[in-house]
């Protein structure tokens, strides 16, 4: 008569829920040149448009560095890749989500793939805009007063503040863009125009109360009080809506 051993079981589940989740990571690294390519090409290029620009400007006034880079504090030429990362949001989920499903992949796996994706582009952004804003401050705008980092609320409260900012702006951007995906996948055309005529409608509601209400003054106040800090804040925020929105609709989502 022999005596079974039971062997305990070991859970392996975490880790290979780990890995499939890795997997999504990968699989949106396929091609490289949509996250980290295309946007420093576009971020590239208008910084060549600004050192010509500066380069036109010094030539032709005779003027100091100093006097050339106050004249770019507004220019939004540091805010140029934001525009393509929504279309970044938009490529992520339309072109990998069914190749993702048809490899076994879970519909939560893959979302929480994607939103790590987004989380690494919007870091690796973020830092190297917050550094090249110091790089710029410290050579006086690359020694011509060509000022495209430092440049708007940039440069004013440190590193640190810098690479929040962005980070938060490009968080918002990327899962505006995933969410509105998500909405089409889920409902097509009917989806996508509910979804527009909501939002319309829920601005000219606010728009009009605040209005008759004569609220105006008030509600620059409150945001004058909340400082930029609080309105990037609210924006990781309006982000973190739309990340659990997209994944509420994508668990519906029939893969075409």
């Amino acid at each position: 008569m022999t005596a079974a051993t039971a062997t305990p079981l070991v859970r392996t589940e975490g880790r290979s829920r780990a890995n499939e989740i890795w997997r999504i990571v990968r699989l949106h690294t396929v091609n490289p040149s949509i996250f980290f390519g295309i946007p420093w090409i576009i971020l590239g290029g208008a910084w060549a448009i600004t050192m010509a620009l500066a380069l036109i400007v010094a030539g032709a006034s005779g003027a100091p560095a100093d006097d050339i880079l106050t004249g770019f504090r507004y220019s939004w030429a540091v805010l140029s890749p934001q525009w393509y990362l929504v279309v970044v949001g938009v490529q992520a989920i339309s072109f990998t989500f069914s190749f993702a499903l048809g490899f076994g992949a879970t519909r939560r796996d893959y979302w929480l793939g994607t939103s790590i994706m987004f989380v690494l582009v919007a870091v690796e952004m973020a830092a190297a805009i917050a550094t090249l804003v110091q790089l710029e401050k410290a050579t006086n705008g690359w020694w011509v007063g060509a000022g495209m980092f430092d440049a708007l609320w940039y440069g004013q409260s440190g590193w640190l503040f810098d690479f929040y900012t962005s980070f938060a702006l490009q968080m918002f951007v990327l899962f505006v863009g995933a969410g509105v995906t998500t909405v089409y996948m889920r409902w097509r055309m009917k989806g996508m125009l509910t979804l527009g005529a909501s939002l319309i409608v829920v601005v000219l509601g606010a728009l009009a109360i605040i209005t008759g209400a004569n609220a105006w003054p008030s509600v620059w106040a409150w945001f004058a009080s909340i400082g930029l800090l609080g309105v990037f804040t609210i924006t990781l925020g309006l982000a973190l809506v739309c990340a659990v929105g997209g994944y509420l609709v994508i668990r519906r989502a029939t893969p075409r």
